[in-house]
């Protein structure tokens, strides 16, 4: 069966409702994926066998104020383990790209781990460039307490 790689939108929600795991790493939630869909500033790409879902790309378009061109970050990419070794990523990783050039993107990035030869061989095959081995990626876990004891000023 034939694979198509096209952007998603709301009107695909009833398709994203029936998502129950893969490509994706949990189900959808319905209203977060509403959201994510209605923002124009959020593209996810999907990959479609008939009506099963086989692969998406989720990325976001960020508008700098001291930057001429705006930037697309490509967040996350996944494709169903049976689907895997056959171009759907690399045409979808294009999809996204052609996509954030029309809407003014002079630049798209993503990170991935050196130990995943499968990413870091997607992103060389479509002319990404690897960024230096010194920089460093900082995670902050928002769902507890804050973790510090911020001062307001006038205090």
């Amino acid at each position: 069966m034939k694979t198509v790689v096209r952007l998603a939108g709301l009107a695909d929600l009833d398709l994203l409702a029936h998502v129950a795991g893969e490509p994706f790493d949990d189900p959808l939630d319905l209203a977060a994926t509403r959201r994510f869909l209605s923002d124009p500033n959020h593209m996810l790409v999907i990959a479609l066998r008939g009506e099963a879902i086989v692969g998406f790309i989720s990325s976001v378009i960020y508008v700098h104020p001291d930057k001429p061109a705006s930037e697309c970050w490509i967040n996350e990419v996944g494709v169903s383990a049976a689907a895997r070794r056959e171009g759907i990523a690399s045409r979808m990783l294009a999809a996204t790209l052609d996509h954030a050039r029309v809407l003014g993107c002079g630049e798209a990035w993503v990170l991935t781990e050196r130990s995943n030869p499968a990413a870091m061989r997607l992103y060389a095959s479509l002319g990404g460039e690897e960024g230096p081995p010194d920089i460093a990626m900082f995670s902050y876990d928002l769902r507890g307490p804050s973790s510090h004891n911020a001062q307001q000023s006038g205090d």
